[in-house]
């Protein structure tokens, strides 16, 4: 059986619950645009790029006659919302038994990284100050395709000097869970197990986890050797 060697977590929704704000200035611009957006819609943003969210939320409210310029003045526009939202974040934020897990998995030799696609990752982890608790981050800014494309965690597990076969991907989004199966990954799902089918393990958040269930759930052994055992 292969061995775990890194652990790779999508940040929003994942370590810190920053999808409300994410939806809060989505559905902002929808009602500057002239129709309402239900969190059940703001579902279907999880895990994509801006630009391709934005499409989505057009798509939802019938709009199609916009210029690529004005497109971009609205991508725009939500994001500079988001920021303002994420000003609020504090240490607290991060959710629970997340640091304490991925505290153990780092003192059994285990890599890990943040795989995001959001280009503010960088001003989330400052905010709630968790970055050192991994030894990359790849975001929005450092990769070309957005999930469900691996890009993103192809990157991750190259800078952690890790094979593919060998990582976990932690992930709340149905895109990010075809991402990461497609870069031959293991998946654990973060949520609800109706959008995450994919995923070879579900929890509802991190309280659920220690590494010797993550082990004895995903098909991988442990580390530093041998099947772990419960």
């Amino acid at each position: 059986m292969q061995q775990l060697e890194a652990a790779i977590f999508d940040l929003d929704g994942v370590i810190v619950d920053t999808a409300k704000f994410h939806y809060q200035a989505w559905r902002r611009l929808a009602e500057e645009l002239g129709f309402a957006f239900s969190e059940r819609e703001n579902e279907q943003l999880k895990g994509v790029s801006r630009m391709e969210s934005l499409e989505l939320l057009l798509r939802a409210g019938g709009i199609t006659d916009l210029t690529e310029e004005q497109k971009e003045d609205l991508a725009s526009r939500k994001n500079e919302w988001y920021k303002e939202y994420l000003q609020t974040l504090t240490p607290a934020d991060v959710l629970p038994g997340v640091a304490d897990f991925v505290g153990q998995l780092r003192s059994q030799g285990i890599g890990t990284a943040i795989a995001s696609a959001s280009k503010n990752a960088p001003l989330i982890l400052e905010k709630v100050n968790i970055r050192p608790l991994f030894d990359a981050v790849v975001d929005g800014n450092s990769v070309t395709r957005a999930k469900p494309d691996p890009e993103v965690f192809l990157q991750a597990a190259r800078l952690l000097g890790a094979d593919p076969a060998c990582c976990c991907v932690f992930e709340d989004a149905a895109a990010g869970v075809e991402g990461a199966v497609r870069a031959g990954m293991r998946v654990v799902g973060i949520g609800d197990s109706g959008l995450l089918a994919r995923a070879h393990l579900i929890v509802t958040s991190f309280e659920q986890l220690e590494p010797v269930y993550l082990l004895n759930h995903i098909g991988i052994a442990g580390h530093a050797g041998g099947e772990a055992s419960e």
